[in-house]
């Protein structure tokens, strides 16, 4: 199962709603393709540990990460992940508050991770974050019909609408 370990406590997430899988999957058919094309790295996704710190012990599982060719090739396979990625993204859901999310983008901050993408599913949104002097600043809040760029993934330009389907909301009919 998923759960971040947050000063050496299990923290379990909740299982993902059906919603959340779909955008997961809709971003990672989408962002792999791109990525692979060019070379960029390795696109991974949860569950997968993060380490934020060793004492006390601190990891994450973003539901998306960006690692660069350099970092990947540093790494043990076999092993959480040690290097910094260059992109993490988090699915906000109603069973995932931003409180939680929150939480979580301080410890991406305290390890350098350059961008950070909040997809919301109930809003259809990105909100795009720029790690700036060790602080997120927004530098896009985007929904259905905007393009999306990144610096993490010079080059890309794809229309948010395509990493959500065209029904709002999380009810038993939309996401």
């Amino acid at each position: 199962g998923r759960f971040d370990i947050v000063d050496g406590q299990i923290i379990p997430a909740p299982s993902a709603l059906v919603g959340h899988q779909i955008i997961n999957r809709r971003f990672f058919v989408i962002l792999d393709a791109f990525i692979s094309e060019r070379g960029l790295g390795e696109l991974l996704y949860a569950p997968l540990d993060v380490v934020i710190r060793r004492a006390p012990l601190r990891t994450r599982q973003p539901d998306l990460l960006l690692l660069s060719n350099e970092s990947f090739a540093r790494m043990d396979l076999r092993a959480p992940i040690e290097e910094t990625p260059e992109l993490v993204i988090e699915i906000v859901s109603p069973s995932n508050p931003r409180r939680n999310v929150e939480e979580k983008l301080g410890d991406y901050a305290s390890i350098g991770v350059p961008e950070c993408w909040m997809a919301s599913g109930e809003a259809q949104t990105i909100e795009a974050l720029r790690l700036v002097g060790g602080e997120w600043v927004r530098t896009a809040l985007l929904g259905v019909g905007d393009r999306m760029a990144s610096r993490a993934l010079e080059g890309l330009e794809v229309d948010v609408g395509g990493f959500f389907w065209g029904r709002v909301g999380w009810g038993k009919r939309g996401l």
